[in-house]
């Protein structure tokens, strides 16, 4: 018997929704990634991009256990000398909250060709509300 490897035009791509509202940010972020590359499929291939869609929402309710709220601390670097910057999560909580899920899942995705092309079907939003609807997400229980 011979295996058999989707290609490109075979993969069938749905779109999941997922309520970040009060659930630890990495546990959602491991769920999240796996679902972005397709390992919930039993046609999964390391080296075909079959994964799905996913919207995450509350991205500003998301939960950090202990003291990482104060002591967690985002880089940023414009490119410049002395152009690096350290912000803990708080701060970035209440400026950019889509930030902490989108850094969090792309922790977890490989830092390749195929994982750049992965992260672009990551959606995040900050509050409950997505522009979305369209496709037809299902829940996705994390």
């Amino acid at each position: 018997m011979k295996t058999t490897f989707l290609k490109d035009s075979e993969v069938d791509r749905k779109w999941h929704v997922v309520d970040a509202a009060g659930k630890p940010v990495g546990r959602l972020a491991a769920e999240v990634a796996s679902v972005l590359r397709g390992k919930h499929k039993p046609s999964f291939a390391p080296h075909v991009d079959n994964g799905d869609f996913v919207i995450v929402i509350n991205a500003e309710k998301v939960y950090l256990s202990g003291n990482k709220e104060s002591q967690k601390l985002y880089q940023k670097y414009t490119g410049y000398s002395n152009g690096l910057t350290k912000r803990p999560a708080s701060f970035i909580r209440e400026r950019n909250p889509e930030r902490l899920v989108q850094q969090a899942v792309w922790g977890m995705i490989p830092r390749t060709r195929q994982g750049r092309k992965v992260i672009k079907r990551l959606k995040v939003y900050a509050g409950s509300e997505h522009q979305h609807a369209a496709q037809k997400p299902e829940v996705l229980d994390v």
